[in-house]
């Protein structure tokens, strides 16, 4: 996958500083102890020369040997503490701050408008959740830990070293600013490799989510072999991306490694030198050989860190574009809470005035999806909405809802324009049930519940935890659901369910049919008793006989409400379905062309007039049309 790639630099990390203020005890407490276990490390070349120069020089006791040990033994005890605090304190901190960050960036991706959505895949947001995620936490654990422990250690093990012999540790480091070198140049490059790597990760991850997620087509259309290469191609591009940064990352470890061994041989030539030469005893020479070994860890860490430290900047990066992306369509600062007064119960429930729409992405090129758009509903009104494919209609409940965002002073909700609404109150007064009938991998009860809003009845239920995770309504009253399932005819299916309402069904509801799918979607959007309840051709699946049925106890259960007759949106191809409207719309390439009562429509003889002609002839059958065989269709 091509992506034009941004250098990631430092500036990534200022997202996390938060995060880190917030830790920032556990942060200290685990560079103290890091401190602490440095210092203790450095002391044991000590005990080593000590001990070296006590049997070199022939006359020693062994309790003398003996109690070293034991020291160096109480001394690497300490260490081992020491490295348990530190990695409990700072990986720990580090797991904190990933599940937060995590925790942080679901939560906005779902304050994202739904255009965002369409515009970034699904997989890419799972490897960026997920992946760099990962990348991001080794930054925060790993990568601070050897910033700290080899810039410590490596002061620690200089000091000392030149205090005890500055002309043989003069010698010692000359290969040390080639490291330096080396860590900068190796850096940026791996920061670039390694961002290539992550968006082929994407990719791929993308590839595969499409490829299950619409395995019923593939294997209708015999496509498996496609997909496979498919894969395979994005897979090879990503093995590709990794094979660069490990060949980088290859090339530069034993580049450190060869560069540290160069120290000790440079001791050997120089130190041995100084031995023989009576300047060095033969315990400080290896003492300064355990020093040089230890210092190996710090010049290595140094790459590690690099390494680390570029990986998190670009996952950091990656992370930052999703949590700077801003939702296209977002609520006023001082929202409208309150509900129309007595004085405005006359007043339409939603009124549409000169509505002229069209997707953002369009770019003012070609018409507009609606045009000039004017109507008016009110409470406990029944609308139908029929017109072609493409005429607008699904447009104009995504607007109502401002799932779709509409020019200002063209649509109004009890009075109010909806842009000065809440988005939350105001999608609380809907119930929908789209064409697509999303459902998701749960069980039939909780499919249904998730359309229980905040403030509903028997939401005090709402969020008790189950044995097998969170239910979104784990106690949802019976009598609630009975009453659901008649209203949806799903009751006549419960018998058929393995396990009934706690049958769990496929992603995307694969194990139920498209009828019963339907139904679930509908109880789901009636579930809450919505003050608008919209049913986007929703019975496409569903036999006439059971659609008759579902309309017929929605619309008189929502006409006597206790709190008032409540107003239902109908878009259907079926003008029969329609004939239950009070008010039908008609819309022709986004214009309304006819708008009345269905009898109205009937007698003006347009397009609701013949459409309603031509399903009577298709339900008919041939042999009506003319009469007898004359009529038959051949």
């Amino acid at each position: 996958m091509e992506s034009k790639v941004k250098q990631p630099g430092l500036e990534e990390y200022k997202t996390l500083l938060p995060y880190l203020k917030r830790y920032r005890v556990q942060y200290a407490l685990g560079f103290f102890c890091l401190a602490a276990v440095d210092a203790a490390q450095v002391v044991i070349p000590q005990f080593i020369k000590r001990a070296v120069d006590l049997i070199s020089g022939g006359d020693f006791l062994w309790i003398a040997v003996f109690r070293l040990c034991l020291a160096m033994l109480g001394v690497m005890a300490f260490i081992a503490a020491g490295r348990f605090l530190w990695r409990y304190f700072i990986h720990g901190s580090s797991r904190l701050i990933e599940t937060e960050l995590r925790d942080a960036l679901f939560a906005h991706l779902l304050s994202l408008s739904y255009d965002f959505y369409q515009k970034h895949k699904i997989g890419d947001l799972m490897a960026r959740s997920i992946n760099d995620m990962g990348a991001v936490r080794n930054a925060l654990g790993w990568g601070i830990v050897t910033l700290v422990d080899g810039t410590v250690m490596a002061a620690a093990i200089l000091v000392i070293i030149f205090i005890q012999d500055p002309r043989t540790a003069a010698f010692c480091v000359i290969p040390l600013p080639l490291i330096t070198i080396a860590m900068l140049a190796f850096g940026k490059a791996m920061g670039r490799r390694f961002h290539r790597a992550q968006e082929t990760y994407s990719a791929m991850s993308d590839t595969a989510q499409e490829t299950f997620a619409g395995i019923r087509v593939v294997k209708s259309f015999v496509k498996e072999w496609w997909f496979i290469k498919k894969f395979e191609k994005t897979n090879d591009d990503y093995r590709d991306a990794n094979m660069d940064l490990v060949k980088l990352y290859g090339a530069f470890f034993p580049f450190v490694s060869f560069l540290a061994g160069l120290t000790t041989i440079i001791l050997l030539f120089a130190g041995g030198r100084r031995v023989v030469m009576g300047y060095l005893s033969p315990g400080e020479l290896a003492a300064f050989f355990s020093y040089l070994q230890m210092l190996i860890w710090p010049l290595m860490g140094a790459g590690f860190m690099v390494n680390m430290i570029q990986r998190g900047a670009a996952s950091m990066g990656r992370i930052n574009e999703l949590l700077t992306a801003k939702p296209s369509i977002s609520g006023p600062a001082e929202p409208r809470r309150s509900r129309p007064g007595p004085a405005e119960k006359g007043a339409p429930l939603i009124e549409l005035r000169n509505l002229d729409f069209r997707y953002p992405a369009e770019e003012k090129e070609g018409p507009p999806v609606l045009s000039g758009v004017s109507l008016s509903i009110y409470r406990g009104m029944v609308l139908g909405v029929l017109g072609r494919t493409g005429s607008g209609k699904s447009t104009l409940l995504k607007i109502l809802a401002r799932m779709a965002d509409p020019p200002a002073g063209t649509v109004f909700v009890e009075g109010a324009d909806i842009k000065d609404w809440d988005l939350g109150e105001l999608r609380r007064l809907f119930g929908m049930s789209p064409q697509d009938s999303y459902l998701f991998s749960d069980t039939i009860k909780n499919n249904i519940a998730y359309g229980i809003k905040d403030g509903d009845a028997g939401m005090e239920e709402e969020g008790r935890d189950r044995e097998n995770g969170i239910s979104p309504n784990g106690g949802l009253p019976g009598e609630l659901l009975s009453r659901t399932a008649r209203l949806s005819a799903l009751d006549r299916d419960l018998e058929g369910f393995s396990r009934g309402w706690d049958t769990l069904i496929g992603e995307r509801g694969l194990t139920l049919s498209g009828g019963q799918k339907q139904r679930v979607a509908i109880a789901r959007a009636i579930v809450s008793a919505p003050e608008i309840l919209a049913l986007d051709d929703a019975f496409s699946a569903v036999d006439a006989e059971t659609e008759k049925r579902i309309l017929t106890g929605i619309l008189k259960e929502r006409h006597k409400d206790e709190r008032g007759p409540k107003t239902t949106i109908i878009v259907s191809q079926r003008v029969s379905t329609l004939s239950r409207a009070d008010k039908v719309l008609v819309l022709e390439e986004g214009k309304l062309s006819e708008w009345g009562s269905p009898e109205e429509l009937l007698a003006q003889g347009r397009f609701f007039a013949r459409m309603a002609e031509l399903q009577r002839l298709g339900e008919a059958g041939p042999e009506s049309v003319g009469g007898g065989n004359s009529g038959r269709l051949l």
